[in-house]
């Protein structure tokens, strides 16, 4: 396996003296171990704390990650009755735990012969095999890769103060990020906490229908299913989410039913990639995160791979931006219909005009305008994770003039075409 290798480079620490619970436990030869450990424990070596001489009759509900990283901490010092006892208390809290009883598996397999492979349990199927080391890998490197403090996800730029959280998934990284808009801190989006998921069988950047893969793009959550309503595959429950949004057709990328959801009932966490395209949590932490949705205002932000942005950076970006807005809002107002137009791509297309439509309609209502005000609230913008640069803007329009009011949710997508941000789509939200 290719964590085999790496593992083998890794110097062994001096056996200290056996504990009762390790002389239960036959002293593993080298290779033995080195299997054991294989590839999770090169990546939670140098991120995870020793592990303490006091072993917990239960674990922590805040996820296994931490538990797991001490196993094979405990496995590297070839402290086998340990890491075993560890392992069984893991599986009192979540006894269909696969991945903890294919370790579990291992350690008494230790006993009696060496082992030559992770999941080396006689007729393991290779490919679940291959799922679960997948997971352990994931799980052990987002415990020890927090985001720091200092930097935030380029996509949450700005949230309205009715909106008090956001997610974004990282698929690289099958992680699933909670920050709180800090309203006291000036909207700055502050960590919360983060999760592991599973996602599409066929990896992320959604295409067409049934092609098992996770789309990448700005989203919101559209409504809650409660689990009395669904079927056991979705767990405790679900929010969908509005795949495919407004760019996804004009892209041509068709499919539906993207939601946030649980495990079945027999299971407590599916492999990294195992979902039709839904992003996956333990019912768990489903029921944790559920919490902090808000259905209609939550944006989930899925990300191929999260950028990070220093606080300093942020900030400009994010002033450059609603300055933006706020040159488009005042150029309305001036009923210049040349001067608002150049706020919009030639590509432009709303529900059912294109940017010469568009623009004919505005000249013509502007004709008839003494005075336009336009006031803007609740303004939310993310920036969109794919290859394109682009922000969607959602806010409570209150437009006033000398024959008309109207108030309305609008949405924006806006496109930066030859160094300039371009509204491309518009619409109600």
């Amino acid at each position: 396996m290719a964590g085999h290798a790496l593992a083998k480079q890794q110097k062994t620490p001096k056996q200290a003296n056996a504990t009762p619970s390790q002389k239960s436990a036959k002293t593993v030869s080298r290779a033995a171990k080195t299997a054991l450990v294989a590839a999770p424990l090169v990546l939670a070596r140098n991120g995870t704390s020793a592990a303490s001489s006091r072993l917990p009759a239960t674990v922590s509900d805040s996820g296994p990650e931490a538990q797991l990283a001490r196993i094979f901490k405990e496995i590297e010092a070839n402290q086998l009755g340990r890491a075993l006892e560890l392992t069984e208390a893991l599986l009192r809290q979540h006894p269909n735990y696969r991945l903890a009883n294919l370790i579990k598996g291992d350690l008494l397999l230790a006993r009696r012969q060496p082992i030559q492979t992770f999941g080396a349990m006689n007729g393991a199927p290779a490919d679940k095999v291959a799922d679960l080391r997948a997971e352990a890998i994931v799980r052990l490197k987002g415990y020890r890769e927090k985001p720091e403090a200092n930097f935030v996800p380029r996509y949450l730029m700005q949230m309205p103060a009715d909106q008090r959280y956001a997610i974004v998934v990282d698929t690289k990284r099958s992680r699933l990020y909670v920050y709180e808009n800090d309203v006291a801190n000036g909207g700055r989006p502050r960590f919360i906490a983060d999760y592991y998921v599973t996602q599409g069988k066929l990896g992320a950047e959604k295409v067409s229908e049934g092609d098992k893969k996770t789309p990448i793009g700005v989203y919101h959550v559209t409504s809650n299913l409660p689990r009395q309503k669904l079927g056991d595959l979705y767990g405790n429950g679900a929010y969908p989410l509005n795949y495919p949004n407004e760019w996804d057709k004009r892209q041509g990328r068709s499919g539906s039913g993207i939601w946030l959801h649980g495990t079945p009932s027999d299971t407590f966490a599916r492999p990294p990639r195992a979902s039709d395209g839904c992003v996956v949590l333990t019912n768990q932490d489903l029921d944790t995160v559920a919490k902090n949705v808000q259905v209609g205002l939550t944006p989930v932000i899925i990300s191929n791979s999260i950028e990070w942005l220093s606080l300093d950076d942020w900030h400009k970006e994010r002033n450059e931006l609603n300055k933006t807005i706020d040159a488009w809002r005042a150029d309305w107002e001036s009923r210049d219909t040349d001067r608002f137009m150049k706020h919009y791509s030639k590509r432009f297309k709303s529900a059912d005009q294109n940017f010469d439509q568009f623009a004919a309609q505005k000249k013509q209502v502007n004709a008839g305008k003494e005075w336009i005000k336009v006031k803007l609230d609740n303004l939310s913008v993310f920036r969109n994770p794919g290859k394109e640069e682009m922000i969607v803007v959602t806010f409570d329009q209150d437009y006033r003039s000398n024959n008309l009011n109207n108030q309305m949710k609008k949405r924006q997508y806006w496109l930066r075409e030859d160094g300039r941000w371009k509204i491309i789509y518009e619409g109600s939200a």
